[in-house]
């Protein structure tokens, strides 16, 4: 216990306040158990160190530790958090718990056994609590951590700090609302660093070799987070980083199931599979007709990378603007409302408001005769009328 109580305190020194993500603000904190599930990169451990630097007045009656250590090899969880009760503990902070067997037993029975402790815990965005077997969908509240916005990369990279702003706001103010930001500074330049590299904190200790860091990350989760949220063998691993790099050298991609499935040499079925666990994984963005999402054997009507960041990553060339433009969309939009898919135009979101999305000299015509129909235009400062920046749609969280 001595082990993890050491690490515990260096990580909580080593923690900064001088930015926070958007979701600390959203948790009900207050909460006895609470689950945050998030891809590799986006800031889930710090998040909870940051959380118990601010608001826990004595910190060694809470105690963080990440259940990938080695350490819990020859230790239980159970064991480490009834010897941390008795010694006058009461929040614990669980980290990468899929990598733990059987973590949802254990984190029920610590849930159910301990009344006066607060128990927050943070896993993939595979993480499936509500079938984890033990119930716990009824007892944790659950919230789900994206990268960061571009509103966020300003303030990351450069201090500049904004409000969220809601997407009635931009639809109906947008004029307004992007003066007042490109008044301070030139907006274009930073978005084209936000949509290159901004999208994972992490590109903060390197910026060079970022790309690098992306292609870990990824081999990591089909690796590592894969079979430890699933029961994915590693030949399947092997399946599915093919299949994601034929995907990121043909995004936005309208799949052809039987041609893909030829191509990667499987079944339709565990085609279909892979393109969910992916999505899943939040390594692609699956796109379809309902707002109710893609399930397991359901063919997406299109297919992004996740975000812009990974396109200039995984691609073998220079990333398509266009493919660029249509996943930063999809990316910002997808965390706050409905994203589908509408084969007159790219995207309609919460089911009423139809995007194209395109340059400066995008026009209309597409959308002409469609209501509450709105073009985001790239390589602009500001628009007039239905026509948006796109930049403007990263403010939204």
């Amino acid at each position: 216990m001595e082990t993890i109580i050491r690490l515990y305190k260096r990580l909580l020194d080593s923690t900064k306040l001088n930015f926070i993500r958007y979701l600390y603000y959203d948790i009900d904190w207050n909460n006895r158990l609470i689950a945050i599930s998030g891809a590799r990169g986006t800031g889930k451990t710090t998040l909870m160190l940051q959380y118990i630097k601010q608001e826990v007045a004595d910190k060694t009656k809470a105690l963080y530790m990440s259940l990938d250590n080695i350490w819990f090899s020859t230790h239980t969880l159970s064991d480490l958090v009834e010897d941390f009760y008795a010694g006058g503990g009461n929040a614990i902070f669980l980290d990468e718990v899929h990598h733990y067997p059987n973590w949802a037993i254990e984190v029920k029975n610590i849930y159910d056994s301990y009344p006066d402790m607060k128990i927050v815990f943070t896993g993939s965005s595979m993480l499936e609590i509500y079938q984890s077997g033990a119930d716990l969908s009824r007892r944790a509240i659950h919230y789900s951590l994206y990268g960061m916005s571009f509103r966020e990369f300003l303030k990351f990279e450069y201090g500049d700090e904004f409000p969220k702003l809601h997407l009635d706001e931009i639809l109906t103010n947008h004029f307004e609302l992007s003066s007042n930001i490109t008044s301070r500074f030139k907006v274009l330049p930073r978005f084209a660093e936000y949509l290159e590299y901004g999208y994972y904190p992490l590109y903060k200790e390197n910026v060079k070799s970022y790309p690098d860091r992306l292609q870990g990350i990824v081999n990591a989760v089909i690796d590592s987070d894969l079979p430890a949220c699933t029961n994915i063998e590693h030949s399947s691993g092997i399946k599915i980083k093919k299949l994601l790099a034929v995907i990121s050298t043909l995004v936005p991609y309208v799949p052809n199931i039987s041609k893909l499935s030829s191509e990667i040499e499987i079944s339709r079925n565990s085609m279909l599979s892979y393109i969910h666990l992916l999505h899943q994984a939040r390594l692609i963005y699956a796109l379809g007709q309902k707002a109710n999402g893609i399930s397991v054997l359901t063919k997406p009507d299109k297919i992004y990378l996740d975000n812009p960041n990974l396109l200039y990553a995984l691609s073998t060339s220079i990333a398509n603007e266009g493919n660029v433009r249509e996943t930063f969309f999809a990316n910002q939009l997808k965390v706050k409302h409905e994203v589908t898919y509408l084969k007159s135009t790219d995207f309609l979101i919460d089911s009423k408001y139809a995007f194209e999305i395109g340059g400066k000299n995008k026009g209309f015509n597409q959308i002409k005769d469609m209501s509450n129909s709105f073009v985001a235009s790239d390589g602009v400062e500001s628009g007039f009328g239905n026509k948006i920046p796109l930049w403007l749609f990263g403010f939204l969280y």
